[in-house]
Protein backbone atom coordinates (compact mmCIF):
# COMPACT_ATOMS: atom_id res chain seq x y z
CA UNK A 1 0.00 0.00 0.00
CA UNK A 2 1.40 3.52 -0.62
CA UNK A 3 1.13 6.68 0.77
CA UNK A 4 -2.13 7.62 -1.50
CA UNK A 5 -4.16 4.60 -0.99
CA UNK A 6 -5.10 5.56 2.54
CA UNK A 7 -7.32 8.80 3.52
CA UNK A 8 -5.58 8.59 6.46
CA UNK A 9 -2.44 9.45 5.47
CA UNK A 10 -3.34 12.17 3.01
CA UNK A 11 -3.76 16.00 4.28
CA UNK A 12 -7.27 16.92 4.76
CA UNK A 13 -6.75 19.94 2.61
CA UNK A 14 -4.65 20.44 -0.49
CA UNK A 15 -1.78 23.13 0.35
CA UNK A 16 -2.78 25.30 -2.26
CA UNK A 17 -6.13 26.83 -4.07
CA UNK A 18 -9.09 28.23 -2.10
CA UNK A 19 -10.02 26.85 1.17
CA UNK A 20 -12.53 24.01 1.14
CA UNK A 21 -15.92 24.85 2.06
CA UNK A 22 -16.39 21.54 4.32
CA UNK A 23 -14.27 19.18 6.10
CA UNK A 24 -14.07 15.50 6.39
CA UNK A 25 -16.14 14.84 9.13
CA UNK A 26 -19.09 16.99 7.47
CA UNK A 27 -19.30 14.71 4.64
CA UNK A 28 -18.81 11.49 7.27
CA UNK A 29 -22.12 13.20 8.92
CA UNK A 30 -23.98 14.25 6.20
CA UNK A 31 -23.41 10.24 5.25
CA UNK A 32 -24.85 8.64 8.32
CA UNK A 33 -27.38 10.57 8.14
CA UNK A 34 -28.51 9.23 4.93
CA UNK A 35 -27.23 5.49 5.53
CA UNK A 36 -29.16 6.01 9.42
CA UNK A 37 -32.61 7.20 7.51
CA UNK A 38 -32.66 4.75 3.82
CA UNK A 39 -29.60 2.33 4.29
CA UNK A 40 -26.34 2.35 2.55
CA UNK A 41 -27.06 1.75 -0.67
CA UNK A 42 -28.61 5.62 -0.73
CA UNK A 43 -25.10 6.97 0.20
CA UNK A 44 -24.13 7.89 -3.32
CA UNK A 45 -21.58 11.11 -3.92
CA UNK A 46 -24.70 12.49 -5.65
CA UNK A 47 -26.85 12.53 -2.85
CA UNK A 48 -24.58 13.21 0.23
CA UNK A 49 -23.46 16.30 -1.99
CA UNK A 50 -27.25 17.21 -2.69
CA UNK A 51 -27.52 16.65 1.03
CA UNK A 52 -24.70 19.44 1.85
CA UNK A 53 -25.96 21.72 -1.05
CA UNK A 54 -23.51 21.06 -3.16
CA UNK A 55 -22.21 19.83 -6.65
CA UNK A 56 -21.26 16.29 -6.96
CA UNK A 57 -17.63 16.74 -8.31
CA UNK A 58 -16.79 19.54 -4.85
CA UNK A 59 -16.76 16.02 -2.82
CA UNK A 60 -13.81 15.29 -5.30
CA UNK A 61 -11.55 17.65 -3.23
CA UNK A 62 -12.22 15.35 -0.21
CA UNK A 63 -12.32 11.99 -1.02
CA UNK A 64 -12.00 10.01 -4.49
CA UNK A 65 -14.27 7.36 -4.29
CA UNK A 66 -17.40 6.55 -2.50
CA UNK A 67 -15.43 3.64 -0.74
CA UNK A 68 -13.28 6.30 0.90
CA UNK A 69 -16.69 8.18 1.76
CA UNK A 70 -17.76 4.85 3.26
CA UNK A 71 -14.78 4.94 5.43
CA UNK A 72 -14.84 8.01 6.55
CA UNK A 73 -18.59 7.28 7.79
CA UNK A 74 -17.39 4.09 9.25
CA UNK A 75 -14.92 5.75 11.80
CA UNK A 76 -17.55 8.54 12.38
CA UNK A 77 -20.00 6.41 13.89
CA UNK A 78 -17.51 4.30 15.81
CA UNK A 79 -16.66 7.79 17.50
CA UNK A 80 -19.64 7.06 19.61
CA UNK A 81 -18.28 4.60 21.45
CA UNK A 82 -17.96 4.68 24.83
CA UNK A 83 -14.54 3.76 26.92
CA UNK A 84 -15.53 3.14 30.50
CA UNK A 85 -12.53 2.81 32.84
CA UNK A 86 -11.02 -0.63 32.99
CA UNK A 87 -11.40 -2.18 35.86
CA UNK A 88 -8.06 -4.98 35.85
CA UNK A 89 -10.74 -8.07 34.52
CA UNK A 90 -9.91 -8.77 31.07
CA UNK A 91 -12.95 -10.32 30.57
CA UNK A 92 -15.42 -7.97 31.98
CA UNK A 93 -13.69 -5.45 30.03
CA UNK A 94 -13.94 -7.00 26.76
CA UNK A 95 -17.61 -7.35 27.49
CA UNK A 96 -18.15 -3.94 27.91
CA UNK A 97 -16.16 -3.00 24.36
CA UNK A 98 -18.67 -5.64 22.92
CA UNK A 99 -21.57 -3.90 24.45
CA UNK A 100 -20.96 -0.46 23.23
CA UNK A 101 -19.54 -2.04 19.71
CA UNK A 102 -23.38 -3.99 19.65
CA UNK A 103 -25.24 -0.13 20.56
CA UNK A 104 -23.35 1.87 17.80
CA UNK A 105 -24.18 -0.96 15.77
CA UNK A 106 -28.45 -0.99 16.30
CA UNK A 107 -28.03 2.51 16.23
CA UNK A 108 -26.00 2.68 12.62
CA UNK A 109 -27.23 -1.14 11.39
CA UNK A 110 -25.52 0.12 7.86
CA UNK A 111 -22.08 -0.69 9.72
CA UNK A 112 -22.67 -4.15 9.10
CA UNK A 113 -22.84 -4.12 5.27
CA UNK A 114 -19.99 -1.30 5.02
CA UNK A 115 -17.93 -3.42 7.44
CA UNK A 116 -18.70 -7.11 5.93
CA UNK A 117 -15.96 -7.58 3.80
CA UNK A 118 -13.22 -5.36 5.91
CA UNK A 119 -13.14 -2.98 8.36
CA UNK A 120 -11.45 0.12 8.01
CA UNK A 121 -9.09 1.06 10.30
CA UNK A 122 -9.83 5.05 10.70
CA UNK A 123 -8.65 7.40 13.80
CA UNK A 124 -11.80 5.86 15.95
CA UNK A 125 -11.52 2.10 14.93
CA UNK A 126 -7.69 2.51 16.29
CA UNK A 127 -8.63 3.62 19.24
CA UNK A 128 -10.90 0.59 19.92
CA UNK A 129 -8.49 -1.54 19.09
CA UNK A 130 -5.98 -0.12 21.87
CA UNK A 131 -8.75 -0.06 24.33
CA UNK A 132 -9.10 -3.82 23.46
CA UNK A 133 -5.17 -4.47 23.39
CA UNK A 134 -5.33 -2.56 26.55
CA UNK A 135 -8.08 -4.91 28.69
CA UNK A 136 -5.68 -7.83 27.45
CA UNK A 137 -2.24 -6.75 28.26
CA UNK A 138 -2.26 -8.73 31.34
CA UNK A 139 -2.99 -12.23 29.83
CA UNK A 140 -0.28 -14.67 29.47
CA UNK A 141 -1.22 -16.06 25.54
CA UNK A 142 1.36 -14.55 22.64
CA UNK A 143 0.29 -11.18 21.23
CA UNK A 144 -1.12 -12.67 18.06
CA UNK A 145 -3.92 -14.56 19.98
CA UNK A 146 -4.84 -11.55 21.41
CA UNK A 147 -5.38 -9.78 18.15
CA UNK A 148 -6.77 -13.07 16.55
CA UNK A 149 -9.28 -13.15 19.92
CA UNK A 150 -10.21 -9.46 19.30
CA UNK A 151 -10.94 -10.43 15.57
CA UNK A 152 -12.73 -13.17 16.49
CA UNK A 153 -14.66 -10.91 19.24
CA UNK A 154 -15.81 -8.31 16.54
CA UNK A 155 -17.25 -11.24 13.99
CA UNK A 156 -19.33 -12.67 16.81
CA UNK A 157 -20.73 -9.18 17.78
CA UNK A 158 -21.25 -8.61 14.04
CA UNK A 159 -23.26 -11.55 13.24
CA UNK A 160 -25.31 -11.30 16.58
CA UNK A 161 -26.12 -8.14 16.02
CA UNK A 162 -26.94 -8.74 12.24
CA UNK A 163 -29.64 -11.49 13.86
CA UNK A 164 -31.14 -8.73 16.46
CA UNK A 165 -31.77 -6.57 13.55
CA UNK A 166 -32.53 -8.88 11.18
CA UNK A 167 -35.34 -10.37 13.56
CA UNK A 168 -36.96 -6.47 14.61
CA UNK A 169 -37.09 -5.77 10.79
CA UNK A 170 -39.03 -9.01 10.64
CA UNK A 171 -41.26 -7.92 13.69
CA UNK A 172 -39.81 -10.22 16.32
CA UNK A 173 -37.35 -10.22 19.04
CA UNK A 174 -34.73 -13.09 19.37
CA UNK A 175 -36.90 -14.66 22.01
CA UNK A 176 -39.75 -14.76 20.25
CA UNK A 177 -37.47 -16.55 17.41
CA UNK A 178 -36.23 -19.10 19.65
CA UNK A 179 -39.62 -19.98 21.34
CA UNK A 180 -40.32 -20.57 17.09
CA UNK A 181 -37.66 -22.63 16.48
CA UNK A 182 -37.80 -24.67 19.55
CA UNK A 183 -41.40 -25.62 18.96
CA UNK A 184 -40.70 -26.77 15.21
CA UNK A 185 -37.40 -28.50 17.02
CA UNK A 186 -39.69 -30.24 19.67
CA UNK A 187 -41.86 -31.77 16.98
CA UNK A 188 -38.85 -32.98 15.21
CA UNK A 189 -36.93 -34.66 18.15
CA UNK A 190 -40.53 -36.27 19.26
CA UNK A 191 -40.51 -38.31 16.13
CA UNK A 192 -37.90 -40.44 16.92
CA UNK A 193 -35.68 -40.24 13.81
CA UNK A 194 -33.22 -37.47 15.41
CA UNK A 195 -32.11 -39.06 18.82
CA UNK A 196 -29.05 -37.00 19.30
CA UNK A 197 -31.10 -33.92 18.41
CA UNK A 198 -33.51 -35.26 20.88
CA UNK A 199 -31.01 -35.81 23.82
CA UNK A 200 -29.52 -32.28 23.20
CA UNK A 201 -33.05 -31.00 23.13
CA UNK A 202 -33.87 -32.84 26.82
CA UNK A 203 -30.56 -30.89 28.02
CA UNK A 204 -31.02 -27.74 26.98
CA UNK A 205 -34.54 -27.56 27.43
CA UNK A 206 -37.16 -24.83 25.81
CA UNK A 207 -36.84 -21.56 28.27
CA UNK A 208 -35.85 -18.54 25.90
CA UNK A 209 -33.60 -15.96 27.43
CA UNK A 210 -33.33 -12.44 26.67
CA UNK A 211 -31.24 -10.84 24.43
CA UNK A 212 -28.67 -9.28 26.40
CA UNK A 213 -28.56 -12.68 28.43
CA UNK A 214 -27.87 -14.66 24.59
CA UNK A 215 -25.16 -12.12 24.28
CA UNK A 216 -23.31 -11.90 27.25
CA UNK A 217 -23.27 -15.83 27.47
CA UNK A 218 -21.88 -16.31 23.87
CA UNK A 219 -19.51 -13.54 23.93
CA UNK A 220 -17.83 -15.04 27.27
CA UNK A 221 -17.57 -18.64 26.04
CA UNK A 222 -15.80 -17.45 22.87
CA UNK A 223 -13.21 -15.16 24.92
CA UNK A 224 -13.03 -17.58 27.83
CA UNK A 225 -12.30 -20.02 24.87
CA UNK A 226 -9.90 -18.22 23.19
CA UNK A 227 -7.84 -16.39 25.93
CA UNK A 228 -7.90 -19.19 28.27
CA UNK A 229 -4.74 -17.73 30.56
CA UNK A 230 -5.94 -14.98 33.10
Amino acid sequence: MTTADSIWLRPERASRGPAPGYDRDTLASAGVDLADARGLAAVTMRAVAEALGAGPASLYRYVTTREELVELMVDRAHAEIRYPARTGDWLRDLLALARESRRVTLAHPWLLDATATRTPLGPNTVAYLEHALAAVADVDVPTRDKLEAIAVLSAVVSALTRTEVAQARAGKGIPEWQQAQAAYLAQVAAGGEHPHLAAAFASTGTDSESVDALFTRIVTGVLTGLLRAG
